[in-house]
C-alpha cells in the first residue's frame, strides 16, 4: 500500500444545505496563502495525496469532494448543473478564507470550473492552476432540441436504475479498475486510491462514491462565446498544465482539438501553457512530483 507522509484531516461543513467533506492538509498561518484543490468528474479530494506529498514547502491545503461524490452528499435532485459548482466553491471560500484570496487548482472537470469561477470572482484568486480543465467542444443552436431530447430520456434511463455504477466484489477489483483507466498507475497507490474512492456495503460489495445522476448529459449547450467573455475577466496568472497524452484527440476524436483549446486560452490576459512529460489525463498520479515542482514554481513567482 502506498505510504502517505502528510496526512490529511476530514471535516464537514455546511454547504447550500448540504453536509459537504473538505480534506485539509498542513495549517493556516500568517503569510500563508491557503492553496485550494478542486477535483475532476468521478473523482474525490483524496486524489490529491500524491501531489500534496511531494510538496517541498509547506502549504495549508483545502480540498473538497464535490457535492454527490466521496463523502460530500448527494444533492436531492436527479442531475447536476454546473453554476451549482461554482456557488459551492464561493461558499467553500467564505467559510475557509474570507476576505483572502486564495491560489486555486483544478483538475478536469475542477479545472473547467475554477477558470469559470475565477472569471466570475476575479478578486477572490491570487493564482490559478488549471489542469487539463479543457472545457468541452463548441455547439450550435439547432443542436438544443435533440439535447433537452437527451437530457429526459437520460434521467428516465436513471430512475429505471439503466445507469447505475458498476459495483464490485473486493477492493482489488476496484483497483484494477482504476489502472484500467490509466496504465501507469502504480498498484500500490491503486490500491491506495481504491480505499477512498469506494466504500462497502453491508453485503461486502464495493460501490463507486458518485451518484450516477452524474452520468447525465447537461440539458444546455456549452456556449464557447460566454465561455471567452468570463475568461476575459480572470486576473489572476493562469497556468494551464496538459499532459503529454493528448487526451482530447481520444475523447473527441478531431470535434475539439488542442488548438482549439489553445485559442480559447488567448482570451485570458496573463496565461501560459506547460507540459508534463510521460503522464497522462490523471497527471497528478502519473507524474506528481514534477507536477508538484511545476505548481511551486508558479505560486512563488
Amino acid at each position: 500500500m502506498y505510504q502517505v507522509r502528510l496526512a490529511s484531516r476530514s471535516e464537514f461543513v455546511p454547504i447550500r444545505h448540504l453536509r459537504y467533506h473538505v480534506r485539509t492538509w498542513g495549517q493556516p498561518g500568517p503569510g500563508k496563502v491557503p492553496l485550494v484543490l478542486v477535483h475532476g468528474w468521478m473523482d474525490v479530494a483524496a486524489s490529491w495525496q500524491f501531489m500534496v506529498d511531494a510538496f517541498s514547502a509547506d502549504h495549508y491545503v483545502i480540498a473538497p469532494d464535490w457535492r454527490g461524490y466521496g463523502l460530500t452528499e448527494a444533492a436531492p435532485t436527479d442531475n447536476y448543473w454546473f453554476p451549482d459548482y461554482l456557488a459551492d466553491l464561493d461558499f467553500l471560500l467564505d467559510h475557509y478564507a474570507d476576505g483572502q484570496p486564495v491560489d486555486l487548482v483544478g483538475h478536469s472537470m475542477g479545472g473547467n470550473i475554477a477558470m469559470l469561477y475565477t472569471g466570475s470572482r476575479p478578486e477572490r484568486i491570487r493564482k490559478l492552476v488549471n489542469l487539463e480543465g479543457f472545457g468541452m467542444a463548441a455547439t450550435r443552436p439547432s443542436q438544443a432540441p435533440k439535447r433537452y431530447a437527451k437530457w429526459m430520456d437520460e434521467l428516465k434511463a436513471l430512475h429505471r436504475g439503466e445507469l447505475a455504477l458498476k459495483a464490485y466484489d473486493d477492493l482489488g477489483g476496484v483497483a484494477r479498475r482504476l489502472m484500467k483507466t490509466n496504465r501507469r498507475l502504480d498498484p500500490r497507490k491503486a490500491d491506495w486510491l481504491a480505499s477512498h474512492w469506494a466504500r462497502t456495503d453491508a453485503q461486502g460489495t464495493w460501490h463507486i462514491m458518485g451518484d450516477a445522476a452524474h452520468k447525465i448529459t447537461n440539458a444546455q449547450l456549452f456556449r464557447v462565446d460566454e465561455v471567452l467573455e468570463i475568461y476575459k475577466c480572470i486576473t489572476a496568472p493562469v497556468l494551464a498544465v496538459e499532459a503529454s497524452d493528448d487526451s482530447l484527440t481520444q475523447w473527441w476524436q478531431g470535434r475539439y482539438t488542442l488548438d482549439e483549446y489553445h485559442e480559447r486560452l488567448k482570451s485570458v490576459p496573463d496565461c501560459r501553457i506547460a507540459r508534463i512529460e510521460d503522464a497522462g489525463h490523471m497527471l497528478h498520479h502519473d507524474q506528481p512530483e514534477a507536477l508538484a515542482r511545476l505548481l511551486e514554481a508558479f505560486l512563488a513567482e
